[in-house]
């Protein structure tokens, strides 16, 4: 039986300043869409999510009738849809309350209809890959017991790949005679290998695996029919980069772009280039890659974050862009280079905030990039609050954040960190934290912090500690193995007992976290015992927040209330905070409350109210 633990205060409002609390709720309330999704030979046919109406929910838009109708209307909220390739369904994954265990349900495009399994005879578990043809269908389920690929053609449903180890489905050939899986037979699902079946009998047509450590990612075979090339991601050099691979013949192409950083991309709908977003020291960039003559153009777009993009069958381009003062907007450009507003959701725009500018800090692994903001008219050394950013495997941009900017708001520098392990600066960067995660990270944070410091930014008796998931089990451990740098941390769905957290975690992070840590706890228990926060937890005496889900899979319940009862036991200031939801709120209203309590919690633990 757990403690009672002392409820997170929920403050009224931030600001005493009617116009200052209005923009800073405006920023979360803003209308927003995503890049949208169309069925591939019925292009009118697309989808998008959208906070329109306070909850992430998906929209379907019929681009012919330029007719916008909510799909999903659930209480959590629904991320995860695609249309059916004839434009005639959408499927949309089903769970319950935000806890990602659940199936694929679909319904008539049109409407008219309600959402029902779209494969009954498919067991539910957590999602791992989808993809949908005319004539077939594959899907991956995870569950406790490994994962499960299934196949659905003529009315029936057959199991074609089962192991214990990591793997899902990653894409189907435009003639769907070809299927490509990732798995992890290797036993290292964080750098998976790549193996392409015949869709008639699921027999094997090639295997690729590029060794120990470097991981190979299909994104999408070529969209004509009869080519049998498929595009991946690679990291034979060091870093994240393009391959395109002739499943049949064996043919490879290696896609050399000169470009500092790493890539995605994906195929135009002639198969003649490739789009790419180039990704280099928090910055997002569009290009057109020729295949025939290896020319690599420019999509010009100002320094920021783009967040999704894709070719339509005319060649215009469709994106997301956004940097750190101006909110994100879905823009389409033409083949004759004009550009303009694709999508503008009904309501009120966000009000802006502040830039971001680039720190490069030497560190114990090499130099550290930081983006730092800093309140308006700021002078001196400021309270500073260092963002720690989920994952581990993602990276803090120059991209809007709602979060971000009310913390300036507030007052508060806000530093967020590029540790080792983020992604966008090299394989040797993201891996350094094996066998030893966390504490690897915090060595990168303190030289941060220490740089903020010297050099005048922050304040080092006001400085906060703070993040989510990845960032809030950061937290947890800086505020053990880092007494006396932190005045305050905020943590928000973390892991706090990664013993208890791995036993009770989704199969898929428990195959993460043995790649990880070289093993499971039983394998590996001392490096679990020394990367775990509640190892620490009798170092820790500054007032700590956790926020945690009632129905996370991912750092479950469970395991914060262990820490929890322990830090009850050491008298130590804190506040707990839980919601009936997952990993995080789609809830637009809960996210405001839950920013309310984080903000006015380190105020007050650092005597600004």
């Amino acid at each position: 039986m757990t403690t009672q633990h002392p409820a997170a205060q929920v403050p009224d409002q931030l600001f005493a300043d009617p116009a200052a609390e209005e923009r800073w709720r405006a920023r979360f309330k803003a209308p927003r869409v995503s890049v949208p999704e169309w069925a591939l030979d019925a292009p009118d046919a697309s989808l998008y999510v959208s906070n329109a109406s306070g909850v992430w929910e998906v929209y379907a838009w019929d681009r012919a009738a330029d007719t916008h109708r909510q799909v999903t209307d659930r209480p959590n909220g629904t991320l995860h849809a695609t249309p059916s390739p004839d434009g005639q369904w959408i499927w949309w994954f089903d769970d319950t309350d935000g806890d990602e265990f659940g199936s694929w349900v679909r319904e008539p495009y049109a409407g008219g209809g309600a959402a029902a399994k779209a494969l009954t005879d498919v067991p539910d578990g957590y999602p791992a890959g989808l993809e949908i043809g005319h004539r077939l269908v594959a899907v991956g389920v995870s569950t406790d017991d490994g994962s499960t690929l299934y196949a659905h053609r003529d009315g029936e449903t057959m199991r074609f790949y089962s192991s214990e180890d990591d793997a899902g489905v990653s894409a189907l050939s435009r003639d769907e005679r070809l299927l490509a899986i990732s798995h992890s037979e290797h036993g290292d699902s964080r750098h998976p290998a790549v193996r392409v079946l015949a869709s008639d009998d699921f027999t094997t047509v090639a295997d690729k695996w590029d060794g120990e450590g470097k991981g190979l990612s299909a994104l999408a075979f070529s969209p004509k029919h009869g080519d049998t090339r498929l595009l991946l991601l690679h990291e034979r050099h060091g870093r994240e980069e393009l391959l395109i691979w002739d499943v049949e013949s064996g043919a490879e192409q290696e896609i050399d772009l000169g470009l500092p950083g790493e890539v995605v991309g994906d195929w135009y709908p002639d198969a003649s280039a490739l789009l790419i977003v180039h990704f280099h020291e928090g910055r997002s960039s569009l290009h057109r890659y020729d295949l025939a003559s290896g020319e690599l153009t420019a999509v010009e777009t100002p320094p920021g974050r783009i967040g999704g993009a894709g070719v339509r069958p005319d060649g215009t381009i469709e994106y997301s862009w956004s940097s750190a003062a101006e909110p994100p907007v879905v823009r389409v450009r033409a083949a004759d280079g004009s550009d303009g507003v694709l999508l503008e959701p009904p309501g009120e725009k966000a009000p802006g905030s502040e830039p971001v500018t680039d720190a490069f800090v030497d560190g114990p692994g090499g130099r550290i990039h930081a983006l730092v903001s800093r309140p308006p008219g700021a002078e001196g050394p400021q309270p500073t609050v260092f963002l720690l950013h989920g994952g581990p495997h993602a990276a803090d941009e120059d991209r809007f954040s709602a979060y971000r900017a009310v913390w300036l708001d507030a007052g508060f520098a806000v530093v967020e960190v590029n540790y080792r392990g983020s992604t966008g600066y090299g394989s040797a960067w993201r891996d350094a934290i094996e066998g030893r995660p966390g504490l690897t990270e915090l060595e990168d944070v303190a030289a941060v912090h220490d740089w903020a410091v010297r050099s005048g930014l922050s304040d080092p008796a006001r400085c906060v500690v703070a993040g989510a998931s990845w960032g809030g089990y950061l937290t947890l451990l800086a505020l053990g193995t880092q007494p006396g740098r932190w005045a305050a941390g905020v943590a928000g769905v973390p892991v706090a007992d990664y013993v208890a957290a791995y036993e009770d975690e989704m199969e898929q992070l428990r195959a993460f976290d043995r790649a990880l840590f070289g093993g499971s706890p039983t394998d590996v228990p001392a490096v679990y015992d020394e990367c775990s926060p509640i190892s620490y937890i009798e170092n820790v005496d500054v007032p700590v927040l956790v926020l945690a889900g009632d129905n996370d899979p991912r750092c479950p319940i469970r395991q914060i209330e262990n820490y929890l009862d322990r830090l009850a036991a050491r008298e130590v200031p804190y506040e707990f905070y839980r919601y009936d939801a997952g990993h995080g709120s789609l809830v637009i209203a809960e996210t405001i409350k839950q920013v309310a309590i984080e903000v006015d919690f380190a105020r007050r633990a650092l005597n600004l109210t």
